[in-house]
């Protein structure tokens, strides 16, 4: 596991510099421009235990659909390169997070095979200034770039600051989970020989 990597991504709609740490202490320095996300990479990044460096320039005069997706697919392509062939590695990780009326179910599987199975709904259309549907985005993006399975379920849930804020929290715990070493293992967890 190369543990830290940083990504660069520039194309016509966004400009994204992004710095992570594996095995980190849940020190971040994020700027979207979007202030609830930024908050979301937050709560990903402190309770995954994850040092996140993010900086973005999106075109957020056309709107934060650029933005959002790009940094999705940048923190998925940093997850993939930093744990590399998995080799040693828990593969798995899930986490139930509770927060007040909302409890949000976790679940990673660091497989090689993107998939998002994905159950969230918002009676909003906005938090702050990021669309709700935005979410299920940047979710998508995150499991293509990292070539992961990810399941997000929320189970409960009235708030939507509290249901998008444990999607994250609930995330980043399971993903941690999934990137710690198994020390009775030197190779990839699987039957197939390689993920």
């Amino acid at each position: 596991m190369k543990n830290q990597v940083t990504i660069v991504r520039k194309t016509k709609e966004t400009d994204i510099v992004l710095t992570l740490t594996i095995n980190g202490r849940g020190r971040n320095n994020i700027d979207t421009g979007i202030g609830f996300f930024d908050h979301m990479l937050d709560g990903f990044a402190r309770h995954g235990l994850f040092d996140l460096d993010v900086q973005v320039k999106g075109d957020l005069e056309v709107d934060s659909h650029h933005t959002i997706e790009d940094t999705g697919i940048v923190l998925g392509e940093a997850i993939r390169e930093a744990i590399e062939d998995k080799a040693g590695l828990k593969r798995y990780g899930h986490f139930t997070l509770p927060m007040d009326e909302t409890l949000v179910i976790a679940a990673v599987d660091l497989s090689g095979r993107p998939y998002l199975n994905y159950n969230a709904e918002f009676s909003v259309e906005r938090i702050g200034t990021l669309e709700t549907e935005m979410i299920r985005e940047f979710f998508y993006a995150v499991s293509y770039g990292g070539m992961m399975n990810l399941h997000l379920k929320v189970l409960d849930g009235t708030n939507n600051h509290h249901i998008a804020e444990a999607l994250f929290k609930g995330f980043g715990k399971a993903l941690d989970m999934a990137t710690q070493e198994e020390p009775r293992i030197k190779e990839a967890w699987t039957t197939k020989g390689s993920l």
